[in-house]
């Protein structure tokens, strides 16, 4: 297959589905590498995918590869990524594995791998399975006979996993008289959040559930909130969610039609367990990007943000180092290590209906707790990534005009992790400051990097 550049990014691999490095080939290679890893006699892998067109044919392969190395394999079918952390715990799994390319068009795809506790796999591990993949010594280690791993279907895996989510997380949770609007973009949780909710007494409009393989994400999902935004105001719902297209997050709108983001949800989920003296050590983990907004609610009543990387594995990695339940990222990864190993796009949905449920609150009154400082944030396309420390006029700038805001606002700048390009995020309390100051660093990062 010869070498090439690291096949894993900030979130598994990802692709075009039937090209480099996304091959049914090299899905055989990752189900083997997957297996030799992580295989322990009967414990199976357990497998889920979303609702793409290229699915199937990866599911196929990566089980294949698992099989060939004397690992069973469970197949779960069409469950959200979060669906698959719970199962392979549920189910003992040696690990679990998701066939999905999240909130990317149906052409895309990806790899994921959970180990069998449901967290995700930090970078040496990734880079164990990696050098696993690229070499050729696991396909003189082939089983035969007896030996081979069986390929199984879990199933009903999409409604008997919404059974087992309203016992996990449902607990005590009655939603009769309560109004809900779901779109799940045609993809994973099409099936499951809907099912979930209504077994809990809600009252649900869905929107977007009808996949046929080349409709995920399309003008539809968490890219798009427009749609649950007129439809809940038109519906009446006390909510709207929108999912992406491995349901892992969530972004929602309250029963006014104005959106919340993920630092939104923190605030309203993360002050209520504080006020319930539920928040481990008081404290919430956010990332770089997150609003300075977060930071003032939560001091203001009494607890703490510690803010990681971007990524939500990063935002893990903080909870697990201090010991605490709560943290997420803007773009809606929220991540209840109380209910999930990972972000879940559900759980977070269910502890918003509780608190809108056992508050009496609307949702547009919950959310008043954090004041948002305007923020900006522009995408740079840079010819290469030069280090930012050999760009001394560039982080002079960014340095001096951090002086000038003090406290009353900050500048981020970082390469993307997965494009070719550079993110400037500026935050002022004075909105008028925004593009005076983005225009000041931008004119450095055209000269340096444009």
């Amino acid at each position: 297959m010869g070498t090439q550049s690291r096949l894993f990014g900030t979130d598994g691999i990802r692709g075009h589905a039937n090209e480099e490095p996304l091959t049914p080939e090299m899905a055989v290679a990752f189900g083997r590498a997957v297996a030799a890893k992580f295989g322990k006699p009967g414990k199976p892998l357990v497998i889920g995918r979303d609702t793409r067109l290229s699915g199937p044919m990866l599911e196929q392969a990566v089980a294949a590869g698992a099989a060939a190395m004397g690992v069973n394999v469970m197949l779960a079918g069409v469950i959200p990524t979060p669906a698959v952390a719970f199962l392979t715990r549920y189910l003992d799994g040696c690990a679990g594995v998701v066939i999905s390319a999240s909130h990317n068009p149906f052409e895309d795809n990806g790899l994921k791998i959970f180990k069998s506790d449901g967290m995700k796999c930090d970078d040496a591990l990734e880079s164990e399975i990696e050098a696993l993949m690229l070499g050729d010594t696991l396909l003189k280690h082939g089983v035969t006979g007896t030996k081979i791993g069986r390929i199984e279907t879990w199933p009903n895996g999409a409604a008997r996993y919404a059974e087992l989510a309203v016992k996990a997380y449902g607990q005590g949770l009655d939603l009769h008289g309560i109004r809900v609007v779901v779109d799940a973009g045609h993809g994973a949780a099409y099936e499951t959040t809907p099912l979930v909710l209504r077994a809990l007494g809600a009252h649900v409009l869905t929107l977007n559930v009808d996949p046929n393989g080349t409709n995920i994400n399309a003008k539809c999902g968490s890219t798009h909130p427009e749609l649950i935004q007129k439809a809940t105001t038109d519906f009446g719902a006390q909510i709207g969610l929108a999912h992406d297209g491995d349901a892992d997050r969530l972004i929602c709108c309250d029963e006014t039609g104005s959106l919340l983001d993920g630092d939104e949800m923190l605030s309203v989920i993360g002050l209520d367990l504080l006020l319930r003296g539920k928040l481990a050590k008081k404290t919430l983990v956010a990332t770089v990007m997150s609003n300075l907004g977060l930071d003032e609610c939560f001091a203001a009543a009494g607890g703490k943000i510690i803010r990681a990387g971007v990524g939500d594995r990063y935002v893990l990695e903080q909870m697990l180092a201090h010991n605490l339940n709560v943290g997420g990222e803007q773009s809606g990864h929220v991540i209840l290590r109380d209910h999930n190993t990972t972000g879940d796009g559900l759980v977070t949905a269910l502890e918003l209906l509780r608190i809108i449920k056992t508050s009496g609150q609307p949702l547009s009154k919950l959310r008043l707790g954090m004041k948002k400082y305007p923020q900006l944030l522009v995408n740079v396309k840079v010819r290469e990534r030069i280090p930012l420390d050999q760009l001394p006029e560039l982080t002079g700038i960014v340095k001096a005009i951090e002086k000038e805001l003090g406290a009353s606002g900050r500048i981020l700048l970082r390469y993307s992790g997965t494009e070719p390009k550079i993110r400037l995020l500026v935050e002022t309390r004075d909105e008028s400051l925004l593009q005076p100051t983005a225009d000041r660093i931008l004119a450095l990062i055209n000269k340096h990097l444009g």
